[in-house]
């Protein structure tokens, strides 16, 4: 079986107004889904629903193969990461407390941390010279490097990135984007990631979600997107970001 997350049917409203109208997505594993679209488009809903801090009005979520309930949520949450913008540390922990949060929660035992935190040091190029500092004490790509360890520190198979490059400079956030298309092709990663940048969406992504007004206009490729647009939004939204000339 291919897919690791389904949604079916699945539509969301807020006060009354959709956010999500009914919704069919698949997720394939060790691939990188990237959701992308204007603000408001539904892009964050998904992933709130996916990892259960909303509920859907209407549909079903499938995670490898079995229906996302009330029920299973917080066991499913450990196989889940999730990485959100400006990292939502906690700013009264420092970076390895952050990290080890969950772990700590979950009962690991102290070698299988310090393991696991050395690998994870490793992987993201975080030198361990800073677990010591707070969130305030480190700089943006830092900040988001912390985050990134803690989502992957209980080895999730499928991860959730919203927007998490999207607060850093230009130079840090190139830096970052390398780094974790790297990471996730070597943890053969799942992931799904939001972006409102198209060209980082070409970048990261084994297939591209195009989302407006609450839908999915279109999936495929870049080359899909470009060359082949089934809608007028869909070459409005390419023409509108000029950086796709660069990709």
């Amino acid at each position: 079986m291919s897919a690791l997350v389904q949604l079916v049917d699945v539509s969301k409203r807020y006060e009354g107004a959709p956010a999500l109208h009914s919704t069919n997505l698949t997720v394939e594993r060790s691939k990188t889904t990237v959701l992308i679209g204007p603000s408001g488009c539904g892009k964050s809903t998904l992933l709130r629903l996916i990892i259960g801090l909303t509920a859907p009005d209407s549909g079903t979520i499938s995670f490898d193969g079995s229906r996302i309930t009330q029920a299973n949520i917080d066991t499913l949450r450990h196989r889940i990461g999730y990485v959100i913008q400006e990292g939502g540390l906690f700013p009264h922990l420092t970076a390895r407390a952050n990290i080890l949060l969950m772990a700590r929660h979950l009962g690991k035992s102290p070698e299988e941390m310090r393991t696991r935190l050395v690998e994870l040091c490793e992987l993201t190029r975080f030198s361990n010279n800073l677990l010591s500092r707070y969130p305030i004490e480190l700089s943006g790509g830092q900040r988001q490097r912390v985050s990134l360890m803690r989502a992957l520190m209980l080895s999730p198979e499928l991860l959730l990135l919203d927007e998490p490059l999207g607060a850093l400079d230009p130079l840090v956030r190139a830096s970052l984007q390398k780094d974790l298309k790297e990471i996730f092709a070597r943890l053969r990663q799942t992931a799904l990631l939001v972006t409102h940048d198209l060209a980082e969406a070409a970048y990261f992504g084994d297939g591209i979600v195009l989302m407006n007004g609450g839908r999915i206009v279109q999936q495929g490729s870049i080359n899909d997107l470009r060359e082949r647009p089934v809608d007028p939004f869909v070459s409005e939204f390419i023409n509108a970001q000029r950086t796709l000339a660069e990709i």
